[in-house]
């Protein structure tokens, strides 16, 4: 048989089985049920958050619901993808299509993806249609960059923001997949995933699929950070160790292994300012679960924040956060990271003078 990517196998066919837009899922699904229906939707987001297939499962219920037959509803629902079909031409065909009412079913639904590729002349074609549009025809525009679509086109629209989906949310839905699929998954692991897919399913999908053919369906946290190039939580933990021992020489020698793996300095950075935040968060149970990282990932930090007082983290972020404007321009990056190191080991003892 052949293989499908699992963005595809798995790609929601209802609305309760889309992840991280419930906001989104809920108004369409009450829309439906009491009939109040407008003629067009905008669907606004990040990339691979699910606005084409929230496009597609709105279309097709809206068809089951009114036809008069449930067989061919399909044929209703006709999409346009407007980064290679962005003239005049392409939206003449369009408009000449939707004049014509449909044979089943009480709505014609057009899906144009990518709509802010149209063209400024193709914007003008369509805006006389969509301002008057048959009674039969609903029209589900989807772009990841709403700040392109013209005001008039906006104000013909009822808008929908698709949020970024949460790592833990789509951690869940990854485990639900390893489940299905036979693949033996490490939560540490599927959790990395998430957070390398910067809020998009998609993404995390398809970095799903290479872990699992690369590892012969056994994810682990190991080679997940090595094929995915993630600097390990563990790094972080050890340098605010070291911090907090003053050990100067073994803070150096942890970020020349660093960077002789191949991470970039201005990574380890950020990465290092993210985890301070997050033991600063870790300090107080009520912001616990903006921390998105594992279960015994999230018992680390906790035991760490320990260690820490919150002036130390403050003064620590400071140090970091003035680092990172500094990096770009810098002619010695590799001299202003070590000296941030050195700003960290010395906080200790800068707060012990302050309190004398």
């Amino acid at each position: 048989m052949d293989f499908v990517v699992s963005a595809r196998k798995y790609r929601p066919q209802v609305f309760d089985t889309v992840v991280g837009q419930s906001s989104v899922t809920d108004t369409l699904s009450h829309a439906i049920a009491s009939g109040q229906l407008a003629q067009a939707y905008l669907f606004c987001g990040p990339r691979g958050v699910g606005k084409t297939t929230c496009a597609r499962i709105f279309a097709k219920e809206i068809n089951k619901k009114n036809a008069e037959s449930a067989a061919d509803y399909a044929f209703n629902i006709f999409e346009l993808d407007a980064a290679s079909n962005n003239s005049v031409e392409d939206i003449r065909q369009l408009i000449d299509q939707v004049r014509i009412a449909p044979q089943e079913g009480k709505y014609k639904v057009y899906i144009i993806d990518e709509v802010h590729m149209l063209s400024q002349a193709a914007f003008n074609a369509f805006l006389k249609t969509l301002e008057e549009p048959p009674a039969h025809a609903i029209f589900i525009l989807a772009t990841t960059e709403k700040h392109k679509i013209i005001p008039t086109i906006l104000s013909r629209c009822q808008v929908f923001d698709f949020q970024r989906i949460s790592v833990k949310d789509m951690a869940l839905h990854l485990r639900g997949i390893a489940e299905k699929e036979n693949v033996q998954a490490e939560d540490e692991a599927l959790h990395l995933i998430a957070e390398k897919a910067d809020g998009g399913l998609r993404d995390a999908l398809s970095l799903f699929d290479q872990m699992a053919s690369a590892c012969q369906g056994k994810i682990t946290y190991t080679a997940t950070i090595a094929r995915l190039h993630v600097l390990d939580y563990n790094y972080y933990f050890k340098t605010l160790e070291l911090a907090n021992a003053e050990d100067i020489s073994a803070l150096f020698l942890l970020l020349e292994e660093i960077i002789a793996k191949g991470f970039d300095g201005h990574q380890f950075l950020s990465g290092l300012a993210q985890h301070l935040r997050n033991l600063l968060l870790a300090k107080d149970s009520k912001t616990l679960a903006l921390i998105s990282v594992s279960e015994s990932v999230l018992d680390t930090y906790k035991k760490q924040a320990e260690m820490f007082a919150v002036p130390f983290i403050f003064h620590a972020l400071d140090e970091l956060s003035q680092a990172d404007v500094q990096y770009k321009t810098s002619k010695n990056q590799r001299l202003l990271l070590e000296l941030a190191l050195l700003k960290l080991a010395s906080i200790g003892q800068y707060l012990e003078k302050k309190k004398s």
